[in-house]
């Protein structure tokens, strides 16, 4: 049997390989990535919205990446832990150690807010939970990127160009997150 890379034509983020087996009857595709990305201080009442996206994210057999600090990312981490799921943390200083307990794969960038172009590079789907102006640069690029966002009492953007709507999903709770997270992964 023969193992080779292909191109993933139908993500619309910016993974670009899954693994393909040929000469066999099994075909094997990579799990999809879903960030979460937010407030690193935020309500109690967002922290919990976080947490229920983070399970529901696991809960589709997808893994999760965030900036991999506290408040919404380390909400979402932790949801996604209980779910029995696997969480990415994309480091912004030096120290593995600074990483949320719910992190499985701490990586250490150095980097500052220039992590969230890996971020949003890594991911086939974001969602924007609250935040301030990193989770806008993360929006931002999720976008350049043509990576799907679905914003939960986020940032509400506009565009001058009726031609060119932001092409952003607004939630009002956590199911509707899902519903449109549902929508994006089966492609």
């Amino acid at each position: 049997m023969e193992a080779h890379l292909v191109r993933d034509q139908g993500v619309a983020g910016s993974n670009p390989v899954s693994p393909i087996v040929t000469g066999g009857t099994r075909t094997e595709v990579r799990k999809k990535i879903v960030a979460v990305i937010g407030a690193s201080e935020a309500e109690e009442t967002v922290l919990h919205d976080a947490e229920a996206i983070g399970e529901g994210i696991a809960q589709r057999g997808a893994l999760l990446i965030s900036g991999g600090l506290g408040g919404v990312m380390e909400a979402a981490c932790r949801g996604a832990k209980k779910a029995g799921g696997m969480t990415i943390g994309i480091l912004p200083g030096t120290v593995r150690s600074d990483a949320s307990n719910y992190v499985d794969i701490r990586i250490v960038t150095g980097l500052s807010q220039a992590r969230n172009v890996i971020i949003a590079r890594s991911c086939d789907a974001a969602v924007a939970i609250s935040g301030k102006y990193g989770t806008l640069s993360e929006i931002a690029y999720c976008l350049m990127f043509g990576v799907p966002v679905i914003g939960l009492g986020t940032w509400r953007l506009a565009s001058d160009s009726v031609a060119e709507p932001i092409p952003i999903s607004y939630a009002d709770n956590v199911n509707e997150v899902l519903k449109n997270l549902d929508l994006i992964l089966r492609g």
